[in-house]
């Protein structure tokens, strides 16, 4: 029996879903949708932050709505050789601010939390509890899916947000302080390890652990020691938790990804998000194709379903094939460079200019951006590069391990 109507059933309230579902209202308010979450909120537990140059004037009025922190200072990134300030602005988001702004714009009807989506086709969502939501188009939103077919590594990360009882004087964030022991997140060898920071106000700053690892064991106690570690080094000893995440992302190096694509695939079924596809594959970075998806498919909002889902996985075979590049230096971070000695690679990759940098974290790196990064002194040394590039890495296969939803 079918219990609702709806133009369009988004599965998955993480970033991608949650831009869908507000860029299609805002294009079309007339549209009956659906925003399936099994979590008791939209974006789960998580931060998501990107430059200022990420997004076009289009993106920015899509999270416009949304309330954020801004630096216009820029940031700071530290490495055992120097510490360099970077010019553009820098933008942060909490999933507790993405939430409450779904909420508040998105009509009552349209947000299903608690909803857990028990099967999904070309014409609707079945709920578990059998109820049947009809609806036009489908649009799978749901988290990462980790696959033999796709190789790769680990970022682990565990990320605390402190309200200090003394102002923390930090101007800017440091999106990288490297300035750190280099363990792996369990302890166990080496990984390359550095520390996030952001000045949320005054007296609140955001911490948060994270490293390039080759197995993805999340060690809550090991990782939360070393925040104690580094707040205590900062003076900031007293202070209050106010929120923490923690989670695995994967780090493509290689793989089928058409097998991957043909092993997800539910026919007529538009995927979006990280279980999609879009991901940079060396930072989990997917703020930019988020909105970017987000976009599209309300320019594209007319579409059936099968059409939409056709339109949807072109797409992600061409974010596979531009992002190749990427999977390359993922494999020379790392099959050529020892876990400990990593930190080169991102240090010397720091030293260059400003907008190769960013073009590098939105995947809209250039001919001359991508000849700059390999061209001089390497931080590998080359016979590991050479052998590097023909690894693929361990499968990534139900391994991945987080309590947030895979997207950066």
């Amino acid at each position: 029996m079918s219990d609702s109507q709806f133009d369009v059933a988004i599965v998955g309230g993480g970033l991608a879903g949650g831009l869908i579902a507000l860029a299609l209202h805002r294009a079309r308010p007339e549209f009956r949708l659906a925003l399936i979450e099994s979590g008791k909120t939209i974006g789960g537990n998580h931060r998501w932050s990107w430059f200022d140059s990420d997004l076009s004037e289009a993106g920015r009025e899509l999270l416009s709505g949304f309330r954020q922190t801004g630096w216009d200072a820029g940031y700071d990134v530290e490495f055992p050789k120097y510490r360099r300030t970077l010019q553009t602005a820098y933008w942060s988001m909490a999933s507790s601010e993405f939430h409450e702004g779904l909420v508040r714009e998105l009509p009552d009807t349209a947000v299903m939390l608690g909803c857990k989506a028990a099967n999904l086709d070309a014409h609707g969502v079945d709920l578990e509890g059998g109820t049947r939501l009809e609806a036009r188009a489908v649009i799978d939103c749901r988290s990462f899916q980790s696959s033999a077919h796709l190789r790769g590594g680990w970022q682990v990360f565990l990320g605390r947000h402190m309200r200090l009882s003394e102002p923390h004087g930090l101007e800017r964030p440091v999106i990288m302080d490297a300035n750190v022991e280099q363990l792996a997140p369990h302890g166990n060898g080496g990984a390359y390890r550095f520390v996030y920071t952001l000045p949320l106000s005054s007296h609140d700053v955001f911490v948060e652990d994270t490293y390039y690892a080759d197995d993805p064991k999340l060690d809550r106690g090991a990782l939360s020691g070393r925040i104690d570690q580094y707040t205590r080094d900062h003076g900031w000893q007293d202070n209050a938790i106010v929120g923490h995440e923690a989670g695995v992302l994967p780090v493509l190096t290689g793989g089928d990804f058409g097998a991957y694509q043909d092993e997800i695939a539910i026919p007529g079924v538009a995927i979006a998000g990280a279980r999609g596809g879009f991901v940079h594959p060396l930072t989990s970075y997917t703020m930019c194709v988020a909105v970017e998806n987000a976009l599209l498919a309300a320019e594209e909002a007319d579409l059936t379903g099968p059409q939409l889902s056709a339109l949807f996985a072109a797409r992600a075979r061409r974010h596979w094939a531009k992002t190749g590049y990427y999977r390359l230096l993922a494999r020379f971070l790392f099959f050529a460079a020892k876990p400990e000695r990593r930190v080169k690679v991102f240090q010397r990759f720091y030293k260059l200019r400003e907008g190769l940098i960013e073009r590098f974290y939105a995947a809209r790196s250039r001919p001359l951006d991508k000849m700059r990064v390999l061209w001089g002194e390497p931080p590998v040394p080359i016979h590991s590069a050479i052998a590097a590039m023909f690894k693929s890495g361990k499968p990534l296969k139900g391994t991945a391990q987080s309590d947030t939803p895979t997207e950066n």
